[in-house]
């Protein structure tokens, strides 16, 4: 008898913590139940976005934001008690990010992408875990020293970036001597490939984010070439990118994320990738943490701009 009740309560506690897990799973919602599902988290990354996120020698993806996003991958695997959850890397590029995000393709973009208003309009975005100045790089011989003497000449710069759009604007605008500034825009379909552009001659100028073009001078045959016109467009925040309406996803990231900078652990991950050589060819972008990332740190935020 005692046998018999004891296989009876042993049956209910069985029961019971199926009926919690079955409860879990559906509660569970959007991306963290497709992640359940399937067993596996899809990570978007980039190709050229030195330091952020890039291939190494082995063709891997490596970076700055691909460190962060693996912080994020660990709180799924422990959230969701998934300790052998598969971690699938799918390249994407800046026309098609969002796309792919949208659909399904990819759960999480890792990279150099800028947290706008208007892309919250398709999208969600993690803490903000850069800032930097839209600017551009010219050949040192060009003798271009501000934006405006752009004026008449060719810029390329990357296909589905903010650039695009902030130098159409500047153009209508006036420069400080009240003439009008008009350029021919050439696209690539990456950064590498923009910086080559201007590097052959077929453009005087690569228009991009000043770290993004400190990484590919830093990358180039002689970076000795190059510099990186003092002058912004525009300050901008770059974060991770999630789908929109995903609340338990969105919760996820920002605690992962927010923890590594409240921490401290933040300092220790950007020292990683722009103040000491980074691979494959082991070269020191010397761009140490300004003071304004200093203060998103103390206080993580997703704003866009």
């Amino acid at each position: 008898m005692k046998l018999s009740r004891l296989f009876a309560l042993s049956m209910s506690a069985l029961l019971l913590t199926g009926a919690a897990s079955i409860v879990q799973a559906q509660e569970l919602s959007g991306t963290l139940r497709k992640i359940k599902q399937t067993g596996t988290i899809t990570i978007g990354h980039r190709e050229s976005s030195i330091p952020f996120s890039y291939l190494d020698n082995r063709a891997e993806p490596i970076g700055y934001a691909m460190d962060l996003c693996m912080k994020i991958v660990d709180a799924v695997k422990k959230d969701l008690n998934m300790p052998n959850l598969k971690v699938r890397m799918q390249p994407v590029t800046s026309s098609n990010r969002i796309p792919l995000l949208k659909n399904g393709t990819i759960d999480l973009e890792c990279g150099s992408t800028t947290n706008s208003v208007a892309r919250q309009k398709q999208v969600a975005f993690g803490p903000t875990y850069f800032l930097i100045n839209v600017t551009a790089a010219v050949k040192k011989t060009s003798n271009i020293d501000s934006i405006a003497a752009l004026n008449g000449k060719t810029v390329s710069t990357t296909s589905g970036t903010t650039s695009v759009p902030l130098l159409r604007s500047y153009q209508k605008g006036k420069d400080r001597n009240g003439k009008e500034v008009i350029v021919k825009e050439i696209y690539g379909k990456d950064h590498a490939e923009s910086f080559l552009l201007m590097a052959e001659d077929r453009a005087v100028a690569f228009v991009m984010d000043d770290i993004l073009l400190a990484g590919q001078i830093a990358n180039a045959k002689r970076p000795g070439d190059y510099k990186i016109l003092p002058e912004s467009l525009r300050q901008e925040p770059y974060s991770m990118v999630l789908r929109k309406d995903d609340p338990q996803f969105k919760a996820l990231v920002d605690k992962s994320v927010g923890d590594v900078m409240r921490s401290g652990e933040i300092n220790q991950i950007y020292a990683k990738w722009f103040t000491t050589p980074i691979p494959p060819r082991k070269l020191n972008l010397n761009f140490p943490m300004p003071a304004a990332l200093e203060e998103v740190f103390k206080h993580p935020n997703d704003k866009g701009v």
